[in-house]
């Protein structure tokens, strides 16, 4: 087994040179991980404009699957998820496919499907990545296949914090984890423009008050990621019988947590039909 380290640059290629993988190859490549011309991506023939992406990084981009295992050591399957078993499939028999750490970024595609359509000496680790990976603020979190090893759950560690930060879960995790992290980011758009339109309703400038909220978020989110818990932070900001109290009083009365809570519940809900669907 070809042991990688996280402290080499190392072949990396893709299978599916969509915009995710992109903004992963991107990462790699800012953090060191990777060399530009060590890395290989296959696009689909009618999407020359990722093509081109890949190739503006200084990589390889190829319209064939094969060519990318050949020339990797650690290949990201970054197809949609009815694509990849039939893409894994193409691989399987090639004899660079054995004993190789094959991640994979599809949602909803379990380990036992993806190891079903790789040689059995092949590891597999899944990860779950959201769409802030794209301005390297990603949230991920992997679960390793039967054959994945500490130093593989490391590296793809390592891999993911370069576009954002990487946790470790047990794969029936993965199904809240899509819904939260995963989903997320559509529920604080959602915040977000509430905000805005709050703003707008009582006076502001439309541009003016979706600044005031994007920066709002930024800034609270920051202070959580310097420590402490939500619940305090909100009491600071809420003064007796204030403008804050008198908002979040509204929010109660409204359901606003239950509303969230629902959200990732029922997204986590639909998230296991979908998988069930995908690995019959």
């Amino acid at each position: 087994m070809l042991k990688l380290s996280v402290t080499e640059a190392m072949k990396i290629g893709f299978i599916g040179g969509g915009k995710l993988a992109f903004a992963l190859a991107n990462g790699f490549i800012s953090a060191g991980l990777a060399k530009p011309d060590e890395i290989t991506a296959s696009c689909h023939p009618a999407d020359v404009a990722s093509a081109e992406a890949f190739k503006s990084l200084g990589a390889t981009a190829l319209f064939e699957n094969k060519p990318v295992v050949e020339r990797s050591e650690v290949v990201i399957v970054s197809v949609k998820p009815d694509v990849v078993a039939p893409a894994l499939r193409e691989v399987k028999d090639l004899p660079a496919s054995k004993n190789k750490l094959f991640i994979s970024v599809a949602m909803g595609v379990s380990i036992g499907t993806i190891e079903k359509s790789l040689p059995p000496e092949a590891r597999v680790i899944r990860v779950m990545p959201n769409t802030p990976a794209l301005v390297k603020q990603g949230a991920a979190a992997l679960s390793r296949g039967s054959k994945a090893t500490a130093d593989d759950a490391k590296l793809t560690t390592e891999l993911f914090r370069a576009v954002g930060t990487c946790d470790e879960v047990p794969e029936y995790q993965m199904d809240a984890v899509t819904a939260l992290s995963g989903s997320g980011p559509a529920y604080i758009y959602m915040l977000i423009e509430s905000l805005a339109d709050g703003g707008v309703r009582c006076g502001l400038p439309r541009d003016l008050a979706l600044r005031l909220a994007t920066q709002t978020t930024l800034g609270s989110a920051a202070m959580l990621q310097n420590g402490g818990h939500p619940a305090a932070m909100k009491d600071n900001v809420t003064s007796p019988a204030g403008s804050t109290a008198e908002g979040t009083y509204h929010l109660e009365k409204n359901g606003f947590r239950s509303a969230i809570i629902g959200a990732v519940m029922a997204a986590a809900d639909r998230c296991k039909v979908v998988n069930q669907q995908l690995n019959k």
